[in-house]
């Protein structure tokens, strides 16, 4: 099924957003938005982080090989969609990147995108993580499965290959998802959990997880991580003979596509200061950055994802993989801005959902 977009790229728009030195701009430049917002980096200092946050062993080596996607959601960070197609990962940096993963032994691949699966060399590249060993997490939007015969295989492509699929669902109705993501994605995502149930994901013994990621779609933070598992599982069972393994509730980080709603909205200040107000410092420890590597599709080194967008590159010399230097990375200082509330509000908030209850 073909879906319906609401939201065109800021790119493709000609915002000024699309550019990444003016949304630090806008992140920084706190009065020109109705107030001050206290410094995130004097937050860490006053618990207790003077010399700001440190890396630990790398973990998760996470890539996003293209912008490319079939969707254009009105959220969306990365500012992915259709008019995107030069913004996609070459091979010869998919096997630099896997010379890294295997060099160094990091035992989990994230792969994100745009839609990943719509880079002409991810399949190849997953298919050599999996031979190496190394777990392979595929962040997949689920409409791509219904989108076209081409990508019809894929339940059974990431059965073969033992991917943890991760997939966005902002909610168990039509009216909610739809309104984030685009007409119809509601009802190919429930026919593509369904296919992805049918292979075996997300059953009750089986060793193919499925996962499920929850966004809010105003400006508001998620509630509890367990409460809405519990009832997305209850919802999902009940409606449309659904499983999955774990719901990951994230926080919209003052971003790209959601930092033009803010704006847009007039909610800008009120959700820098909901943000400022739920800062959870025990969420430092538990930080995304610090146990993962973030490549560009362009091979660039960052420190996570939503740094990546805002082109913050890692504080070391050598910032792109072709001149990767582990001993430069570890004694980095993670790169940290105004958007970094997002991740310390609450529970916390990271690519694996809540951090701290």
């Amino acid at each position: 099924m073909a879906i319906k977009q609401k939201t065109k790229s800021l790119k493709a728009r000609g915002s000024q957003l699309s550019n990444t030195f003016f949304q630090l701009d806008v992140l920084s430049n706190h009065e020109a938005l109705l107030g001050d917002i206290p410094v995130f980096g004097d937050k860490l200092i006053e618990n207790g982080y003077p010399q700001g946050i440190k890396p630990s062993p790398v973990e998760i080596f996470q890539l996003n090989i293209g912008k490319l996607c079939n969707q254009t959601c009105a959220h969306c960070h990365v500012d992915a969609g259709p008019d995107k197609k030069e913004e996609n990962m070459d091979k010869s940096t998919l096997e630099r990147c896997l010379e890294i993963i295997v060099e160094h032994n990091i035992p989990k691949v994230d792969i994100t995108g745009g839609a990943p699966e719509m880079n002409p060399h991810f399949r190849w590249f997953v298919e050599e993580c999996y031979k190496h060993g190394k777990q392979v997490m595929v962040r997949c939007n689920l409409t791509i499965i219904m989108a076209n015969k081409k990508y019809a295989d894929l339940p059974q492509f990431f059965k073969d290959n033992n991917v943890h699929v991760i997939s966005s669902l902002p909610y168990f109705t039509k009216t909610r998802t739809d309104s984030q993501r685009g007409d119809g994605v509601f009802n190919d995502s429930i026919k593509a959990l369904q296919l992805l149930n049918e292979v075996g994901y997300g059953q009750e013994g089986s060793d193919l997880l499925l996962d499920l990621v929850y966004n809010p779609s105003g400006a508001f933070l998620p509630g509890p991580q367990a409460e809405l598992e519990a009832e997305f599982k209850r919802q999902l069972i009940k409606r449309y003979n659904i499983t999955f393994n774990n719901l990951f509730a994230i926080t919209n980080l003052p971003v790209s596509r959601f930092l033009d709603y803010l704006i847009e909205s007039k909610n800008y200040k009120t959700y820098m200061d909901e943000l400022v107000n739920a800062y959870n410092p025990e969420t430092l420890p538990g930080l995304m950055c610090r146990n993962t590597l973030s490549v560009s599709w362009e091979g660039y080194i960052y420190d996570c994802d939503f740094n990546q967008m805002l082109d913050l590159k890692v504080a070391v010399t050598n910032q792109h993989i072709d001149n990767i230097d582990m001993d430069q990375l570890y004694a980095r200082t993670i790169v940290t801005n105004q958007h970094c509330y997002g991740c310390t509000a609450g529970g916390g908030s990271s690519c694996g959902g809540e951090i701290s209850n």
